[in-house]
């Protein structure tokens, strides 16, 4: 009898096997021979699950997004206005090493995504998702009476962009230079300015 092949699980297998190079190495690491290598397979054979090797750089891309989004649901949980928005903000910024992990296949996806529409646009999207939220939790805050800053909306949601944004990419490249300490210091002083008019 042939054996029955779970086709999800080593899509699975293989995403895993690739967070691990890109984590280890970046994306250079994770090359479709030394994928194959690691995840147990013969050289050609993760055609039979993934086109290519932007698919598999995606997937791994979304399974990181999806480990990031539940992190980030468990904080909000039910908070909204100010409250929701610190929460949210916190939890999506690298402040501990698990954050700095999915921080460094971003940098890779980022990396790939530059000169692939596909890509880009998986990323686009996420980020259209990601500022709806933060503009919802930043009306709700002007509708409790918690935010009074005269800056507008969009540009709260800006700031918020390039504040993990930044934080993603110094926390990889320049850890010395951008501390968790002086990113908590950062988002505390974008707190307090919002409680401002």
């Amino acid at each position: 009898m042939p054996k029955v092949i779970d086709h999800d699980e080593r899509r699975r297998d293989i995403i895993e096997v690739t967070r691990g190079l890109i984590i280890k190495g970046g994306i250079e690491a994770a090359t479709m021979r030394e994928i194959a290598s690691e995840a147990g397979f013969a050289n050609g054979a993760l055609k039979h699950y993934f086109p290519g090797k932007d698919e598999i750089i995606q997937g791994t891309y979304e399974t990181s997004l999806s480990l990031m989004t539940s992190k980030i649901t468990t904080e909000v949980d039910d908070k909204r206005g100010l409250e929701g928005l610190r929460a949210f903000c916190w939890a999506a910024q690298p402040l501990d090493e698990e954050s700095i992990t999915a921080a460094r296949v971003l940098l890779s996806f980022w990396e790939r995504a530059v000169s692939n529409e596909a890509l880009l646009e998986v990323y686009t999207s996420h980020l259209e998702t990601w500022r709806s939220e933060l503009a919802r939790f930043i009306r709700e805050g002007r509708e409790d009476g918690d935010i009074v800053t005269t800056t507008p909306d969009d540009q709260l949601v800006d700031e918020i962009v390039m504040l993990n944004v930044g934080g993603n990419l110094m926390s990889l490249i320049a850890p010395r230079l951008s501390t968790i300490d002086l990113q908590k210091r950062h988002l505390q002083s974008f707190f307090e300015r919002l409680t401002r008019p």
